[in-house]
């Protein structure tokens, strides 16, 4: 649930933006001609891509490049808001900003990353910039077209000097070159993951109808009925090769609840997992 949401515009579209909302929240980013830096002042999420998912903490950013996305916001443990800060950006908006011509850092290099997503961690510099959003933000009188044309330059250059390895430089240059990918290796990359198949649906672009058909015809086999299989024979693998506990496997294989993990792997296999993991055991003690 939104709480608040304040937003400074440049050039008629909205530039920066400011939400203090309340957790658990999945927050979908349809993202065709436009790239994203989100930063969270308090909370914590998982921001998944079709093919992956990174972890975001407080006072961390990550800079996603035009694709689909979900930003599944955690629910916190003392129950209080979560605030986070994004940032947009537009092919049109930053050539205006750069007098038509964009730096080199936006110009093709070799070697691109494949990945969509980069994490950007916590720095002086990066909370000093935020600061002084939030100074923008509770005084939008102050603020004019230039000064944000300077802040949206100057979160580019932010990223750039703090980038040691080179990963967002690699990303920044593909920005708006949406990342090529599979049916088969969205379905693999989130066989574990708790999303629904809704959410898959919108990571892929697509209608829920046109992905369970898609999915019929690359697998033979139903959404649900697959996903169940390959839970379950992962789970078995880790009931065998560890001593984790039942409820961290199940978790670990996708199950938000235990007692289905319980009743569907009894459905599979004939037996409870802790049944499973002592008569396999004593098979190869015997």
């Amino acid at each position: 649930m939104i709480k608040e949401h304040f937003q400074l515009t440049l050039f008629d579209k909205g530039i920066f933006e400011r939400v203090v909302f309340k957790a658990p929240m999945t927050a979908p980013g349809i993202m065709h001609n436009e790239a994203c830096f989100i930063y969270a002042v308090a909370g914590a999420s998982k921001v998944f891509s079709a093919t992956s998912e990174m972890p975001l903490h407080t006072e961390e950013a990550v800079v996603m490049k035009c694709g689909n996305y979900l930003n599944s916001w955690l629910e916190t443990v003392d129950q209080s808001a979560c605030e986070a800060i994004a940032i947009h950006f537009y092919p049109d908006v930053l050539k205006k900003i750069y007098d038509k011509e964009l730096p080199d850092f936006f110009k093709s290099i070799k070697d691109l990353t494949p990945s969509c997503i980069a994490k950007v961690k916590s720095s002086t510099l990066l909370k000093n910039y935020i600061n002084s959003l939030q100074f923008y933000f509770k005084n939008p009188e102050l603020v004019n077209e230039e000064l944000l044309k300077l802040k949206l330059k100057e979160i580019i250059l932010l990223l750039i000097k703090t980038d040691a390895s080179g990963d967002m430089k690699r990303l920044l240059a593909s920005l708006f070159t949406p990342t090529e990918y599979s049916f088969k290796e969205l379905v693999e990359a989130n066989i574990f993951t708790n999303l629904s198949l809704s959410e898959l649906a919108l990571l892929h672009g697509v209608s829920l109808s046109s992905f369970k058909r898609e999915f019929n015809k690359v697998y033979n086999e139903s959404p649900g009925r697959y996903f169940k299989r390959r839970k379950l024979e992962r789970a078995a693998k880790l009931l065998l090769s560890t001593n984790e506990r039942i409820g961290d496997i199940a978790f670990n294989c996708g199950f938000s609840e235990v007692a289905h993990f319980s009743n569907s792997f009894h459905d599979q296999f004939g037996c409870s997992p802790t049944d499973y993991r002592l008569s396999q055991n004593s098979k190869e003690l015997t």
